[in-house]
């Protein structure tokens, strides 16, 4: 139900409703062996404990580009350079804890990744040999970018 009240800066109606979070996603590439051909995945600490893509939360007054950084800094410990914006992804059943809208980067980086923060391990995989239990709708993120559907 909405409930309509004035905007405290502008005076003009508002409505409050309930709206998806935004997240950001980060299909990062090794650059020091073969760009595009291997990316980083991280087994996940909490529920769901499955390999899924680098990613998370935008902070409050931070841009998606920064939080993108931040959150793959975080998981991997990479040093990422952002190459583009892939896609959004915003199916409200992607994630079964909450309307999540997920904006995905592509990045390049090199080293070797190490699970941090809310991820047990952090490791390259190439399209062929995928883990079978990829978290949210991570598959149909990582077959897109495999396919460059975007």
């Amino acid at each position: 139900m909405n409930k309509q009240t004035e905007c405290p800066s502008c005076g003009s109606p508002i409505s409050h409703q309930k709206t998806p979070n935004v997240t950001v996603d980060i299909i990062i590439g090794n650059q020091s062996v073969q760009p595009e051909r291997e990316i980083v995945l991280i087994k996940r600490k909490y529920e769901p404990r499955k390999w899924a893509i680098p990613g998370g939360y935008v902070d409050y007054g931070e841009s998606l580009e920064q939080a993108a950084i931040r959150e793959e800094l975080e998981e991997t410990g990479l040093h990422v350079t952002l190459v583009r914006q892939m896609h959004a992804y915003s199916d409200p059943t992607r994630d079964p804890r909450r309307h999540n809208v997920s904006v995905v980067f592509i990045a390049h980086a090199t080293g070797i990744p190490i699970g941090a923060d809310d991820a047990e391990e952090a490791q390259f995989f190439r399209e062929t040999n995928l883990p079978e239990d990829l978290a949210f709708d991570h598959r149909k993120i990582v077959t897109d970018y495999f396919q460059k559907r975007y």
